[in-house]
């Protein structure tokens, strides 16, 4: 019999593990979700447990080694909210490519990364995070777009800390086509095969 293939999208709140199964008693995984998933489906890749957004569930290896070989790059869409006000040369920086930061293995230099600012009316819907980032009424922070072909440890928190910028909330709202627009914190839906 020809095994059917899942496919599901969640938006993953801030907390929550990228996993089903738990190491420790009270942490937030997968299983918490308020949905009957299917026992063979497991996640397309990770966000770690201070990121939230979308992410992909799947029982098709084929896709989800499509989705993150670095060789097929890839893009996935991150939503950025950062401490400073982010100045033009800042965003050519991420063009360039070559940004360093630190992994297991030693340094690593970036692929070049499309950043943009985000404009007040395309951040206006972003829902609250629980519990909110911390509030300094001295420092102004800025929302960026930034786009990614490669998925390092915890990459565009380490770029944007290397340029001056530590992250204070990540979102990503795409990985290729398939997005998170409207939907809600913890939402879950089936979706067809992209």
């Amino acid at each position: 019999m020809k095994k059917e293939f899942k496919y599901f999208k969640i938006y993953k709140p801030y907390g929550m593990l990228s996993q089903f199964s738990k190491s420790n008693p009270g942490e937030l995984t997968l299983a918490d979700l308020d949905y009957d998933f299917p026992k063979d489906v497991y996640p397309v890749g990770r966000l770690d447990k201070d990121s939230e957004g979308l992410l992909i569930l799947t029982n098709d290896n084929q896709f989800k080694h499509q989705m993150t070989d670095p060789k097929f790059e890839s893009e996935k869409t991150y939503w950025v909210q950062v401490d400073g006000e982010v100045l033009a040369e800042t965003l050519s920086r991420f063009d360039k490519g070559n940004i360093e930061i630190k992994l297991k293995t030693g340094i690593y230099r970036c692929k070049p990364a499309k950043a943009k600012i985000l404009e007040a009316s395309e951040t206006k819907d972003i829902l609250e995070r629980n519990p909110p980032i911390r509030f300094r009424k001295n420092i102004p922070t800025t929302w960026l777009e930034i786009k990614i072909t490669e998925g390092k440890n915890r990459q565009i928190r380490k770029m944007t800390a290397q340029l001056g910028h530590p992250t204070l909330r990540l979102i990503r709202v795409a990985s290729k086509e398939i997005c998170i627009e409207s939907f809600e914190i913890g939402q879950v839906a089936e979706i067809k095969k992209p």
